[in-house]
């Protein structure tokens, strides 16, 4: 069934689709008064609705049912990925909206060889914005993740401090044996506590980068005796929190 992230519900239960939305669901799924699809509020609240009226600037659905279950993960975690070569971003933002992420941080690293540019800024945001909408629709999700972006590792350091849990999955640790924090970390995480990740882009982070934000509070981890690609990395996390969260509870 259709899903359609929307503003809140009017007194009367109403939904009112407009926009990208509309045209979405009026010309190409051509829905007709007295279908059925599942509207979403901002408050991450989903119900059952049926077409009432169709004008030429939105769609008017009725809350038949509220629903009671989520698909969200039980704890909040925001990926921060060193800026990457071409898609790759894409590809993150897309599958770990699909695997639970509330937060995607893109940020600039030292080894970063994509440079930001300030006057495209607001689009690629946008586009990656619309990526994490159309993919939390697909995946049912009832919240689409933030995206925001930071320029320095001083402002990651700083957006971090609100965070319950900082981790850094470095190679380093995988290359040395660790394999246990992570797990130590998924173990004393409580429902809706939060986790702020950090990868690094194509080839890490480096050593000083990885130091100043141990001295700030984050823990570097292992995350398997394989070295990954920066764009499957956050993957296995996402996989591996839903395993311990949701599978095994």
């Amino acid at each position: 069934m259709q899903r359609y992230f929307v503003n809140s519900p009017t007194e009367d239960e109403q939904f009112h689709i407009v926009g990208d939305d509309y045209h979405h669901l009026v010309r190409v799924m051509r829905m007709k008064q007295g279908n059925q699809i599942i509207c979403v509020s901002t408050h991450g609240e989903s119900a059952l609705c049926e077409i009432a009226e169709i004008t030429a600037e939105k769609v008017v659905a009725n809350v038949v049912k509220w629903n009671e279950d989520s698909s969200e993960l039980p704890v909040r975690i925001t990926i921060a990925s060193g800026l990457p070569k071409g898609d790759k971003l894409d590809w993150i933002i897309q599958k770990g909206t699909e695997l639970g992420a509330r937060r995607f941080v893109p940020f600039k690293a030292a080894r970063s060889i994509v440079k930001w540019d300030e006057k495209k800024s607001s689009k690629k945001i946008e586009r990656w914005g619309k990526i994490a909408k159309e993919a939390a629709e697909q995946s049912h999700r009832n919240f689409i993740p933030t995206i925001d972006f930071i320029n320095t590792l001083n402002d990651l350091v700083a957006y971090g401090v609100t965070y319950d849990y900082k981790l850094i999955a470095y190679e380093e640790e995988a290359k040395q044996g660790e394999s246990s924090l992570l797990y130590e970390v998924f173990q004393k995480m409580r429902a809706n506590e939060s986790l702020l990740i950090i990868f690094g882009p194509e080839g890490g982070l480096t050593e000083k980068e990885v130091s100043f934000l141990q001295e700030n509070g984050f823990v570097s981890c292992s995350l398997g005796p394989r070295i990954l690609r920066t764009e499957t990395a956050p993957l296995y996390l996402l996989s591996a929190a839903s395993y311990h969260f949701e599978l095994m509870r």
